[in-house]
């Protein structure tokens, strides 16, 4: 993991928190302790990096409403709501307001411990994703319009001969406009071309049928 993928600890019993931070040290996790949502909101600006496992009942600001108030802020680190068993249903309803998952207290130590890797594991996919994306989209700004309209052609399956008609040009101007958009995108084949340009959400708009 990396050194700045911090577990927050958002509890409001002390023995619980120092609980956990010896678990998850012992375990060469680093870990931030906060007695309180507020705390955390209070302490933590912005987080790109790392976890929150936090209580399903705190006073206060709990579990739920942390989780809408972590929406709210921008944070989009994954949650784990820690919950008795009597409170199944409110981590249920955690889970809908996008908790990545909940564990029932008491809980075995190697159990919680998965948990937490597979969080961060998670973060860091999604973090992956969105940097992927920027990229990506990058990329596509770089190109002339004509070259977006040939992408954009591409996408929709269409030949070659089929885009020059629709765009009024000859086919083998499509075939420059088409070698400069795999140069531009950095595109090894069609198909990762192709998947790139889903990545950030240009779409088909026709068909290849020749007109």
């Amino acid at each position: 993991m990396p050194s700045e993928a911090i577990v927050h600890v958002v509890d409001d019993d002390l023995a619980v928190r120092q609980s956990l931070s010896f678990l998850l040290a012992s375990d060469g996790l680093p870990v931030r302790l906060h007695e309180s949502a507020s705390a955390f909101l209070d302490s933590v600006k912005s987080a790109s990096d790392g976890c929150i496992v936090t209580d399903v009942r705190m006073p206060g600001i709990d579990g739920i409403e942390f989780l809408r108030r972590l929406k709210s802020h921008g944070f989009t680190l994954p949650v784990i709501v820690m919950t008795g068993h009597a409170d199944v249903p409110l981590a249920v309803e955690a889970m809908k307001e996008g908790a990545i998952d909940f564990i029932e207290k008491p809980f075995d130590d190697d159990l919680f411990l998965a948990a937490v890797r597979a969080a961060l594991k998670h973060q860091q996919e999604h973090a992956h994703h969105e940097a992927q994306t920027a990229e990506v989209r990058a990329r596509v700004e770089a190109l002339s319009e004509r070259e977006s309209q040939v992408l954009e052609g591409l996408v929709a399956g269409k030949a070659n001969k089929v885009i020059a008609y629709d765009l009024g040009i000859s086919p083998r101007t499509v075939e420059i406009y088409r070698a400069n958009v795999m140069t531009k995108m950095q595109a090894s084949s069609l198909s990762e071309l192709v998947r790139m340009a889903l990545l950030v959400g240009i779409r088909p708009t026709g068909t290849g049928e020749t007109p």
